[in-house]
């Protein structure tokens, strides 16, 4: 049976859910550092639980291969915010 919100839900694009689940994240945040939780403890927690949640949704093996690919992407800059010009 089909409700409402799954039907508000399938019309939302990645991109929309995207931003909705990073401003969730961001909140969660700024409520753990509020509260006096360290930045540190606060990204292993947040890799553990993505981790978890990507084996749950596609397996062991593609989540052993997504990690696989981070060094490169790190290494390239992808995830820093303030990039330095050489």
């Amino acid at each position: 049976m089909s409700t409402i919100a799954d039907s508000a839900d399938k019309t939302k694009t990645d991109q929309d859910q995207k931003k909705m689940a990073l401003g969730h994240v961001k909140g969660a945040w700024l409520d753990a550092w509020m509260d006096g939780v360290d930045a540190e403890c606060m990204a292993q927690v947040s890799l553990f639980v993505t981790l978890t949640e990507l084996v749950a949704s596609h397996g062991e093996d593609a989540t052993a291969k997504f990690a696989a690919s981070l060094p490169k992407r790190i290494s390239s800059g992808e995830f820093s915010l303030r990039r330095s010009r050489q």
